[in-house]
């Protein structure tokens, strides 16, 4: 019976990850259009200044002046070479307004590279382009692109051409065929075996989290049809998915904006200031394990509580998250006994963490927002080697970090043979610190060393607080960024 029900929700979680989607959904018209005063003179009433109101598609028209108590009146935005002022389309962005915030006055071509499909990466073009003297005064302050970030786009480009975005549908359906088996196997051995049930479903529940990143990541139409798989086979809604671990590739390790360095008080990846000290900070390095075993479920709180508030927003696709997540826990509930599902929960958590930490915890941090992305993302990231098969799996990608870090939608099979083009890459633009990777064991004691020598160390005065500081771009306690914007 227990395997007959493992059986009917893998059919689920492949057949409702394609019938949950939403392609012709379309926002309501409130909410898709924001209004932002800009002084640019539109009509020949050059006594009436004008802003813009744009649509999810990036079409704009020009539209009376908003109230600026109530409005943003700029943000701009290049990319590319060329200034946006994408006042207009804040709200209508589908990623959330909070997004362009964090980049106002800022430089974001690769993130909108990296983190878009090939449509979104020309919707851009027609948005309207910043004001002459905007454009004189930020060219001034921004630091112009370096000869790194424009050698990383050529190679970009040079992948692109060369299809290193095609998928191999065999991987693909391997790796959903390891992950139920996986799942089938935990079912069968959930009464009689129950600690081989254990290990089987802890396994499955990470390996659908690997499965889940990989499809909320991709921009292509077998990413999208399967894209609430994390919801369905591993309780992660994408909504939540995307906020949280977007904001990390895009500002990594950025301390006070970077949700993943802000796990104090629990564990500390830097020593803090008095204020935010903790005495557990002092045996980190001994109870480390325990706030990891915690990781998947407070996962699984977070996405409950944006399912609910998404659905609240009206965000896209909120119901059909919601819908994913009740089938999830109705099957998980009702195939395995508590006493196998619960602890799995978190050997899972402990199995991940150990995963996702090390390979940004163990390097460079910052105070300040990087202009050079390219070279923040060589500089806070070290890949793992891995030393079997199963580690290879297991590890789900996350052992090619670097890779996977500047070319996020790339599917995940493509990152070994990149490798060696980055090390090249990395000669070539003098990169400090070069490609950096160690085996993966020796990386978990890197990290493990780390959380001990910060445990060790003495309350530095004046450490920059994990969770950011008022009037810091992108800081973590802000729900918009505090962008200066351009009068």
């Amino acid at each position: 019976m227990q395997l007959a029900r493992a059986t009917t929700y893998l059919l689920l979680c492949l057949t409702a990850s394609q019938a949950f989607q939403t392609p012709h959904w379309k926002a309501p018209s409130l909410w898709r259009s924001f209004v932002a005063t800009s002084p640019t003179k539109i009509s020949s009433d050059e006594n009436t200044p004008k802003g813009w109101e744009c649509d999810e598609e990036a079409n704009c028209v020009p539209v009376d002046a908003c109230d600026e108590q109530t409005c943003r009146t700029s943000l701009d935005i290049r990319i590319h070479g060329k200034w946006y002022d994408l006042s207009g389309w804040r709200k209508a962005h589908p990623g959330g307004e909070h997004w362009l915030d964090y980049y106002d006055g800022r430089d974001a071509t690769e993130v909108m590279d990296a983190f878009h499909s090939l449509k979104g990466r020309a919707m851009y073009q027609r948005l309207p382009k910043s004001k002459p003297e905007t454009t004189q005064m930020l060219e001034q302050t921004v630091p112009p692109d370096s000869q790194t970030q424009l050698n990383f786009r050529k190679l970009r480009d040079q992948l692109e051409k060369d299809g290193w975005w095609e998928r191999d549908m065999v991987h693909e359906f391997t790796q959903l065929g390891l992950w139920a088996s996986c799942v089938i196997g935990a079912a069968a051995t959930a009464s009689t075996v129950p600690f081989v049930s254990i290990c089987l479903l802890s396994i499955s529940m990470t390996a659908a989290g690997w499965l889940g990143h990989d499809y909320i990541h991709g921009v292509d139409n077998f990413c999208n049809r399967l894209r609430n798989f994390s919801a369905l086979g591993g309780g992660l809604i994408p909504t939540w998915w995307s906020d949280k671990h977007n904001k990390h590739h895009a500002l990594t390790n950025e301390l006070g904006v970077d949700e993943d360095l802000a796990t104090d008080p629990f564990i500390y990846s830097y020593v803090p200031d008095p204020s935010q000290d903790s005495p557990l900070r002092k045996i980190q390095h001994y109870i480390f394990w325990i706030p990891f075993s915690f990781l998947f479920a407070l996962w699984r709180i977070d996405s409950i509580k944006v399912a609910i508030e998404s659905i609240e927003q009206k965000r896209p696709n909120a119901k059909n998250e919601m819908y994913s997540l009740l089938i999830h826990y109705a099957v998980l509930l009702t195939v395995f006994p508590f006493q196998v599902w619960f602890p799995s929960v978190f050997v899972s958590g402990l199995l991940s963490a150990l995963i996702v930490t090390p390979t940004h915890q163990s390097e460079a941090m910052f105070s300040e927002y990087q202009p050079d992305w390219v070279t923040q993302q060589f500089q806070s990231t070290r890949n793992a080697v891995t030393t079997n098969p199963f580690s290879e799996w297991i590890w789900g990608g996350m052992q090619y970090q670097l890779e996977h870090h500047l070319f996020p939608s790339m599917p995940r099979n493509r990152y070994p043979a990149l490798r060696e083009i980055l090390q090249k890459f990395a000669a070539e633009n003098n990169i400090p610190g070069g490609y950096r990777e160690s085996g993966e064991f020796e990386i978990l004691k890197m990290n493990w060393q780390l959380y001990k020598n910060v445990a060790e160390a003495d309350a530095i005065p004046g450490a920059p607080l994990s969770r950011g500081r008022i009037g810091q771009q992108g800081a973590i306690v802000t729900t918009s960024s505090p962008a200066a914007s351009v009068a």
